[in-house]
């Protein structure tokens, strides 16, 4: 039997995806049934736009369904170091000298589920994060972009 992809997720991840399950199954499926039935009350389903368009939704809410029960079967929490660590893991903030543009930048690393640029968070499996994962604060790293590369220095870790 094939190993299931671990989602690596902090506490905060992690409750958030049980929220959402908790929302799917309580509030979507019921409102997709409820379309469903609204729809069938229109006649001929042959030719039912509305009915169709039910389908396709409930069709959507039992597939989020699943994708989000199978991350929470696969977790794996990203335990909280109370900012005692002395090298980056997942989980931690961290600052960094960017020298190809000379910036401080400071990210969270999360898992990719949990990964967005607009909050600062990237996930453990981005070239950045792959490069600065397991460092000290002070080294400097390198970070390999294929065809590119561009090096950083770890400033802090929080």
């Amino acid at each position: 039997m094939a190993k299931s992809k671990e989602y690596v997720l902090t506490k905060e991840g992690y409750d958030n995806l049980v929220k959402k399950l908790d929302h799917l199954i309580n509030v979507e499926r019921k409102e997709a049934s409820e379309k469903i039935k609204q729809a069938r009350e229109f006649g001929d389903l042959s030719e039912n736009a509305e009915y169709d368009a039910a389908k396709d939704y409930q069709a959507h809410v039992e597939s989020e369904i699943i994708s989000v029960q199978a991350q929470i079967d696969n977790a794996v929490i990203i335990e909280d170091t109370d900012g005692k660590q002395n090298v980056v893991i997942a989980g931690c903030k961290v600052k960094l000298h960017d020298f190809s543009d000379n910036s401080i930048y400071e990210y969270t690393i999360v898992g990719t589920t949990e990964a967005s640029i607009l909050e600062n968070k990237i996930s453990n499996e981005s070239p950045l994060a792959q490069a600065v994962l397991g460092h000290k604060k002070n080294d400097e790293v390198v970070v390999d972009l294929g065809d590119d590369s561009y090096t950083v220095k770890i400033i802090a870790i929080n």
